[in-house]
């Protein structure tokens, strides 16, 4: 699963991209879009937002639900992951109503929209990881200025994200191509690269091997 939940095409790959990681893309787009075939009766978009939208409440819910089994639950830590992977969530729900990506908007196979689910389903485990707690004793004792980094790294992350996205949603409004001005000019793809950040920021607050493995995977289909 894509962990940045971007559409990569065939059309947009490097030649000179590794062999694994073309077969690795092209295997995880059959698995996102049309697996085993059949009826196509959802978009990936509603999948998608599904799961945004509803990480602040699913959050809220394992905090209430771990409350007096565990000091973690209502850690500050905690309550600034709510406060930064819930507030993504709504920010995403936010853009894709005012400019989404109308590549989001293909309609995919019933087991694929299981795939897309439980993939997108593995980032509310990092939640579950810290909120349970089962990373708490790894949190750094950095204590304050580590989750100053957490959530600088996640709010510039998020800034870079939407803004590529505006600007990607604008300009092909107007003229098709590739676009090389704005946030474009300084690297290919500002919205991997501001996703990368918000996602790297939840992974380093919760401080576990497990967001490491599931980053590392589900970003190995974008490489380039």
């Amino acid at each position: 699963m894509n962990t940045v939940t971007r559409p990569v095409t065939e059309s947009g790959t490097s030649r000179t991209a590794p062999a694994w990681a073309l077969r690795m893309r092209r295997i995880n787009d059959w698995l996102l879009h049309d697996a085993l075939g059949g009826p196509r009766p959802l978009k990936f978009s509603w999948i998608i937002n599904f799961q945004k939208g509803g990480t602040f409440f699913f959050l809220g819910f394992l905090m209430w639900f771990y409350a007096g089994r565990t000091p973690a639950a209502t850690s500050t830590a905690a309550w600034i992951y709510l406060a930064l992977h819930g507030s993504y969530g709504l920010t995403w729900l936010f853009k894709d109503l005012n400019f989404p990506d109308p590549n989001w908007q293909v309609r995919i196979t019933l087991p694929s929209s299981l795939y897309a689910l439980f993939g997108l389903g593995l980032y509310w485990s990092f939640g579950w990881l810290l909120i349970s707690g089962h990373s708490a004793a790894a949190l750094p004792a950095a204590g304050r200025a580590w989750y100053c980094l957490c959530i600088s790294l996640c709010i510039c992350g998020s800034t870079i994200m939407v803004a590529a996205d505006a600007q990607k949603f604008y300009t092909l409004r107007v003229k098709r191509g590739l676009i090389t001005d704005g946030v474009y000019r300084y690297i290919r793809h500002p919205n991997y690269l501001g996703e990368m950040m918000i996602y790297g920021a939840f992974a380093l607050l919760v401080w576990h091997w497990f967001p490491v493995v599931v980053l590392a995977y589900s970003g190995a289909p974008c490489s380039r």
